[in-house]
């Protein structure tokens, strides 16, 4: 069965999900959508907004001329979503999609369907009109709400993983709660999407011969998939992260702790974010240290290559970095002066 717009399934495995046979780690997909530019979603306003009057002249003239206008704009809309992440990998009926009114309008018993607000033919096409006046602006909250929930929630905890999000996720589903007790407006908060759900077998799209129980879950808003797929991520230890080298998201899957992604950086041919970050990390380090930082680093390299040479045994290099780092400590509380910390670092 071929999917749509406003109707589509994708299949979870365990840790992974698969689109149109493709394969991608909880948490892909959402963080796509948070690298889209943003100029998309503007274009896109302009786009339905130009359909919507020609949908209603359509329907006020029906003729011929009338639904080809009407299926021109419809398709401009057709040309970025079926772009879009999630919808490109998808299997869609793209021809009926993209003759949807010359269709209808062959058919003047589905046509008559369609004009009658009493009909389910009238219902599915309403919906279909409202879904994509809404779309932009759906993508647009999801990212604001998990744009602002990485930043301030996620961004500031020190350890990676499935229980770290859940203990800042709790915070900020409290915080969310909260706010909506006192701003008479605001609803419950919570987090809950319809979705239909089956279990099936399926072949392993990269695995030849191996089967595969998959949940298979019928969507019908985009939207809807997205934070299914952020919030199965986090279950899974994966989550969004913003590089702080180029700005861009990123996923940072289980078992990982970095700041910045394996993308070529900004200006550079073969160096990535993360090579470079690192780089620029040790010098902005080393610019902003303290002497007794400078020189607690010298004492420390200095031990380390004699220790790599044999000189001391490991026990030695253990309790000299010991001592080194109380040095340290005592020179940052004024109990040390820099030359009186230098002379003894030196005689490590």
């Amino acid at each position: 069965m071929a999917d749509h717009f406003d109707c589509f399934s994708v299949l979870f495995g365990q840790g992974e999900l698969y689109i149109g046979g493709e394969s991608f780690p909880l948490g892909q997909c959402a963080t796509d959508i948070l690298n889209l530019d943003s100029a998309v979603l503007t274009e896109l306003d302009q786009r339905v907004g130009a359909l919507m009057p020609a949908v209603k002249n359509l329907f006020g003239e029906k003729t011929d001329s009338a639904a080809r206008s009407a299926q021109e704009h419809l398709n401009a809309v057709w040309d970025l979503i079926f772009d879009l992440p999630v919808y490109r990998n998808l299997k869609l009926d793209k021809w009926s999609a993209y003759n949807l009114f010359p269709i209808l309008f062959a058919d003047q018993e589905k046509l008559a369907a369609a004009l009658d607000e009493r009909s389910e033919a009238h219902q599915m096409f309403r919906r279909l009109m409202d879904g994509l006046e809404y779309f932009p602006e759906s993508l647009r909250n999801f990212r604001g709400q998990v744009m602002g929930m990485l930043e301030f929630y996620f961004e500031p905890i020190k350890r990676r993983g499935a229980d770290a999000y859940a203990t800042a996720y709790a915070q900020y589903f409290s915080d969310m709660r909260a706010a909506g007790a006192i701003l008479p407006d605001m609803n419950d908060f919570e987090q809950s999407f319809p979705v239909q759900v089956k279990f099936v077998p399926v072949k392993h799209p990269a695995e030849s011969g191996k089967v595969i129980l998959a949940e298979q879950a019928e969507f019908t808003y985009l939207s809807h998939f997205l934070y299914t797929d952020f919030y199965r991520g986090l279950t899974a230890g994966n989550a969004p992260r913003r590089c702080h080298n180029c700005g861009r998201y990123f996923l940072l899957t289980e078992g990982y702790n970095t700041c910045y992604c394996n993308n070529i950086a900004p200006g550079e041919t073969e160096r990535t974010c993360r090579k470079v970050g690192a780089h620029r990390k040790e010098a902005k380090e080393r610019a902003s240290a303290t002497p007794a930082q400078r020189e607690y680093a010298k004492a420390y390299n200095r031990l380390k290559m004699r220790k790599q040479r044999g000189k001391i045994s490991a026990d030695d290099w253990n309790t000299a970095v010991a001592k080194a780092q109380d040095l340290k400590e005592q020179s940052e509380r004024g109990e040390l002066s820099d030359e009186e910390l230098r002379r003894q670092l030196e005689a490590l």
